[in-house]
């Protein structure tokens, strides 16, 4: 899981609620600290075990470029209401839930974003054409379900969660086996606290449909090769989730602009925030000259 490295929210960030039909998504929404938004706005979507705050490192210098920024959590993650649905948190149904989104932020026309899991997510709103982004990036993000020691991961939680995830049981899992660890990485109470409440504050329901969906999604990379948007393929050159070479090889297939981060692992607008949020101030400006000329 990403590890925010602050959580004081910079300057021009607020946190808010975005009423859609499906319920409430709670958002960090970035403006320019000084100057107006000249620029489309991006919706930023984060893995299963993450959150808004994933993205707060990069948030206020996207921000500055002249656009407004929503990172979210998606339903049922972190302070976004779910559902004991199951249904509610296929990869098709959370893409919907995207678009549901964007609509109601009242601009469709945005650069959308999905970080790990999340990419699984926004591959499903580009694919389902509710709604038409200006460019669709996946950061750190594969063709299909993660494997590996990932994939492990996801199947060790959703067998500790059980055939009917509850709260309880989730914070007995974070208590008996996460917390320990956690608090051991070097990281401050501040932070701990936090990864401890993000963790809880999840629908178990959702957490264990999400980690099931992480590692079976299927491969539809030809599909999304046929999109009308422009595609970036951004991701660190170690990272330990999806092989950087199996990422090199589906944006070579997608025809996408590709961004290797150097010195970052899976969570590049954690680990090389600045270089992170260049390259895609670069791309999303070059998406929106394609789109006037």
């Amino acid at each position: 899981m990403s590890t925010p490295r602050f959580l004081e929210l910079p300057p021009g960030v607020r946190r808010v609620d975005v009423a859609t039909p499906l319920g409430p998504i709670a958002v960090l929404e970035a403006v320019p600290a000084a100057g107006g938004c000249e620029r489309h706005s991006a919706v930023l979507v984060p893995g299963f075990t993450g959150s808004k705050e994933d993205f707060l490192a990069i948030l206020q210098t996207l921000a500055q470029a002249g656009r407004r920024v929503y990172a979210i959590d998606l339903p049922g993650q972190y302070e976004s209401p779910g559902s004991a649905d199951p249904a509610r948190y296929t990869c098709a149904a959370l893409g919907h839930a995207v678009a549901v989104l964007v609509r109601a932020l009242g601009d469709e026309d945005v650069h959308l974003l999905g970080h790990s899991f999340g990419g699984l997510v926004t591959r499903e709103t580009v694919l389902a054409g509710e709604i038409t982004p200006l460019s669709h990036t996946l950061m750190s993000s594969g063709p299909g379900g993660v494997g590996g020691a990932s994939a492990a991961n996801a199947r060790q939680l959703m067998a500790a969660l059980g055939p009917s995830p509850t709260t309880e049981v989730l914070t007995e899992l974070w208590h008996r086996h996460l917390d320990g660890p956690t608090r051991a990485s070097g990281i401050s109470e501040e932070i701990a606290d936090f990864m401890r409440d993000r963790m809880l504050g999840n629908c178990p329901v959702g957490l264990s449909c999400m980690a099931d969906a992480v590692t079976s999604a299927p491969d539809r990379t030809a599909e999304l090769a046929e999109a009308p948007v422009p595609q970036l393929v951004l991701y660190g050159e170690n990272d330990d989730a999806w092989p950087p070479e199996a990422q090199a090889a589906m944006a070579k297939r997608l025809r996408a602009d590709r961004v290797v981060i150097p010195g970052a692992a899976h969570s590049p607008g954690v680990e090389a925030p600045e270089t992170t949020a260049s390259a895609l101030t670069e791309f999303w400006n070059r998406a929106e000259a394609s789109r006037r000329a």
